[in-house]
């Protein structure tokens, strides 16, 4: 009987750490979702809030979310009063969490000190870390610095040759 109580006490343990090691937890990267306007240094993204114009942007599924009355509206493209809005320019705060935008009151407030913050973030396009040549528009991958067909995965590319084509010398 106690043999059998050791033998099923190891493979109730054996089995709790396989089910243990599949439950670990998996984050995904989504750099070659993020807009090019959105703000260098962070491989996931699932909101920006944007303080000067008191939106949200979600970048799965690459829609403006803003309060229209009462309701939150998800759209492609930006209200037509925001349409001249330099998001290049504007600051973006990265908000990793499900419907920030439940939580508006507080994101007014907490990033009021953004309102108004030009230039001051790195944006994606003008990035020069390999890993956001994936992206479709950077300059990086227009110049055939990531080519995904070869299996680049944000390597050196093209680049590390400087130019010298594969000869010696």
């Amino acid at each position: 009987m106690k043999r059998f109580k050791g033998i099923w006490l190891i493979a109730s343990f054996l089995l709790l750490s396989i089910v243990g090691a599949r439950a670990q937890v998996n984050v995904s990267v989504n750099i070659g979702s993020q807009p090019l306007w959105g703000p260098s240094g962070y491989d996931v993204v699932e909101y920006y809030y944007l303080p000067d114009l008191q939106m949200y942007y979600y970048v799965p599924s690459h829609q403006f979310v803003y309060l229209n009355g009462n309701n939150w509206v998800f759209v492609r493209n930006l209200p037509a009063r925001y349409r001249g809005y330099d998001l290049y320019s504007g600051y973006k705060v990265v908000i990793n969490e499900p419907k920030p935008y439940l939580h508006f009151n507080e994101h007014k407030v907490k990033y009021a000190t953004y309102k108004g913050a030009k230039g001051k973030q790195v944006v994606i396009r003008d990035s020069k870390d390999p890993k956001y040549f994936v992206v479709k528009g950077h300059p990086g991958n227009a110049k055939g610095h990531y080519k995904a067909e070869k299996g680049n995965k944000g390597g050196k590319g093209n680049s590390g040759n400087k130019g010298k084509g594969n000869k010696k010398g």
